[in-house]
């Protein structure tokens, strides 16, 4: 069954009249807000992850919010997302568009395919494997192209000079393969081509990892089009190697949601994790506690050692605090030597607890030359229908309290 969730509103109540699955999900915190009877008898879950990167899943966008500036132009978008048939993972090809604004954000509109999209176009009866009009438009494209029988098991049944080159295989050779054998997915991969051969064209390229000869792995976009070749239906797929410019962007984003010394999260990504945080509860009634924790007397170890001694304390004290954390947790460094750290599914007992542990932690890092470090740590529990800021200044007030009191103590608000 679907996890708990906050009741529909009234105007999507009359989705679940629908036969057609639909999902709202929320455009900031990437969150399945509805489902309706449809969607949740395809679904075991409302993990949006789990939907859109299960295993026979494929989309354009690494995050939905990516497709807005689309979706604002009413562009068609379509993803490919796993749910559940006979208890089984199938895929299911959905139509994304955009819902109006309210006072939440924008929301997105997903609507499952569940009839048959209009047939592929089909192309004059010839030879096309032989040259002319065939050889333009297949074997002198600088792009990676191959030609796919998903009737024949996915059997790859011709392959351009670039697709050759790109993957390391002989022409003979490619047409030996099969389309699972070159796509990470194995042969999961079938079940995602039979979609797409459902699809009528101008949708957005997949994203997809390919093998090549050599064994290494490569990220690609693929571009699918449906085609009938003297009667019989055929794939036309163009490849696009994309591995250097997802290294870049993960880059980018890395450096965007971290800080550069520590590496933890930075505080803009931390504000977000905690409104995330806020509207979960909101939803599904889950307690969750932040603990500020502040380096005592860190002044004095730049002012006597230098500054790279302080920065060196700042690494080991970042990675002993996340090496005491659950993964569901969250550490940050909020600015100079303050660390927040957000605890999901926690009181303030449990909190209080940790913080304890943890101020203990830190006494035993050791650094030749230097003093032992210890920490003061403010607590505090979200309350009930609670601001992030009033979460956060009061978080800051049991720290001071912990200072004022001798510092090396916790002191939950």
């Amino acid at each position: 069954m679907i996890e708990s969730r906050a009741l529909p509103l009234p105007e999507h109540r009359a989705l679940n009249m629908l036969v057609v699955p639909v999902w709202i999900v929320s455009s900031q915190s990437s969150e399945v807000l509805f489902a309706n009877a449809a969607a949740e008898r395809l679904s075991s879950t409302s993990d949006l992850h789990a939907l859109r990167h299960g295993s026979h899943s494929a989309h354009a966008e690494e995050q939905l919010a990516a497709y807005l500036p689309a979706l604002r132009a009413r562009e068609s978008i379509i993803e490919i997302w796993t749910i559940l048939q006979n208890g089984k993972p199938v895929p299911l090809s959905c139509q994304l568009s955009l819902l109006n604004q309210n006072s939440d954000g924008e929301q997105i509109l997903v609507e499952g395919i569940l009839s048959s999209l209009p047939a592929a176009a089909v192309l004059p009866s010839c030879d096309l494997m032989g040259h002319g009009l065939y050889d333009q438009l297949f074997h002198s494209n600088g792009a990676p192209m191959l030609l796919i029988d998903p009737a024949a098991d996915g059997l790859i049944i011709d392959a351009n000079l670039a697709a050759c080159r790109f993957y390391g295989y002989t022409r003979e050779g490619f047409c030996r393969k099969h389309t699972w054998e070159i796509n990470a997915l194995g042969r999961q991969v079938l079940s995602i081509m039979s979609e797409v051969a459902k699809l009528p064209g101008g949708h957005r390229p997949l994203n997809f990892v390919h093998c090549l000869a050599d064994g290494s792995l490569r990220d690609v976009q693929t571009y699918a089009s449906p085609l009938e070749i003297d009667g019989k239906r055929l794939m036309l797929c163009v490849v696009h190697d994309v591995t250097e410019q997802k290294r870049l962007k993960n880059e980018l984003e890395f450096a965007a949601l971290r800080d550069p010394l520590t590496s933890l999260w930075n505080r803009r990504h931390f504000l977000n994790l905690l409104e995330k945080a806020r509207q979960q509860k909101r939803r599904n009634d889950m307690d969750y506690c932040l603990l500020i924790l502040d380096v005592d007397h860190f002044k004095r170890i730049n002012d006597q050692f230098g500054h790279d001694k302080g920065d060196e304390v700042l690494v080991l004290l970042a990675k002993k605090l996340e090496s005491r954390v659950r993964e569901t947790d969250s550490v940050c460094r909020w600015g100079g030597e303050e660390f927040t750290i957000l605890l999901t599914q926690t009181d303030i007992g449990n909190a209080a607890h940790l913080a304890e542990c943890l101020r203990v932690s830190v006494t035993e890092i050791q650094i030749p030359a230097l003093p032992r470090i210890t920490v003061s740590i403010g607590v505090a529990q979200h309350q009930h229908e609670e601001a992030t800021e009033s979460l956060l200044r009061r978080a800051d007030t049991a720290l001071y309290q912990a200072k004022a009191s001798g510092r090396n103590s916790v002191v939950a608000g």
